[in-house]
């Protein structure tokens, strides 16, 4: 990340990104808390943030703490991550989705929680243990255009929460991540397990949803027409939905090595 502009950390469990600096735009994406982002521009309380993958959007102000002591004495290292858990702080208890850090003085209450130095051990980066990472955390997750979170996400906020917790950087959208790895030449059924592909609903073929591949012509994404989490078998004709996502697949690309 840039040292050009000041940064701040996040301080909500969930701070929505916004399309535009108020709070009726859409919802375009979310940070988590003790992320940190650079400040970028500010009007009147809302601030034009870009978070660590590159996407800028807006934000209020209310959702950030400047100064970070909270985290860490720097303020831009915290050591535990949530993987879903419940803590104390001051007193009072919050929730903290997947992939927020917590604070020095945070005390568990329940859930799971990791040591960020223990990550690349706990989440390796093999496709098969991202497909499980996806499916365990994210299964009976509803669709939320701009989530990324169990508590609500869009198909490319699992897929970028998925690899990232696996230390693969992906960025935002499914368009943005079609350009990631390398083109696969293969159908969406020889796709190898880990490999994303890409839909699109458009006439002009702008990429519109993405999924990961399970290997054997099964998937796992979150999609508008399930209403969020589904694992779909691209082989069942006898379903309409799979029909048409297969009639909509547009590529498909090979993020992980080997």
């Amino acid at each position: 990340m840039s040292t050009d502009y000041p940064r701040a950390l996040v301080r909500s469990p969930i701070a929505p990104l916004f399309d535009e600096p108020r709070v009726s735009s859409v919802q375009i994406s979310q940070l988590l808390a003790g992320h940190h982002v650079e400040l970028l521009e500010e009007r009147e309380g809302w601030c034009c943030v870009r978070g660590t993958d590159r996407y800028e959007g807006w934000m209020h102000r209310g959702y950030l703490h400047e100064n970070g002591a909270a985290y860490h004495p720097d303020g831009m290292h915290p050591a535990r991550m949530s993987l879903g858990c419940v803590v104390m702080r001051h007193g009072t208890r919050r929730a903290l989705p997947l992939r927020a850090f917590l604070a020095a003085d945070d005390q568990v209450v329940s859930g799971e929680v990791a040591d960020v130095a223990d990550l690349p051990v706990r989440f390796a980066c093999e496709a098969s243990a991202i497909t499980r990472t996806a499916r365990r955390y994210f299964e009976g997750t509803s669709y939320l255009w701009g989530g990324v979170t169990p508590w609500g996400a869009d198909c490319s906020g699992l897929v970028q929460t998925s690899f990232a917790l696996h230390g693969v950087a992906l960025p935002r959208d499914a368009w943005q991540q079609a350009s990631a790895g390398i083109a696969v030449e293969s159908s969406p059924l020889e796709a190898r397990e880990g490999d994303l592909l890409f839909f699109s609903d458009r006439a002009d073929r702008h990429i519109t949803h993405v999924a990961i591949s399970l290997g054997g012509g099964g998937i796992v994404h979150q999609a508008l027409g399930r209403g969020g989490f589904g694992v779909e078998r691209l082989d069942d004709t006898s379903d309409p939905y799979v029909t048409t996502l297969l009639e909509r697949f547009t590529c498909a690309r090979r993020v992980l090595s080997g």
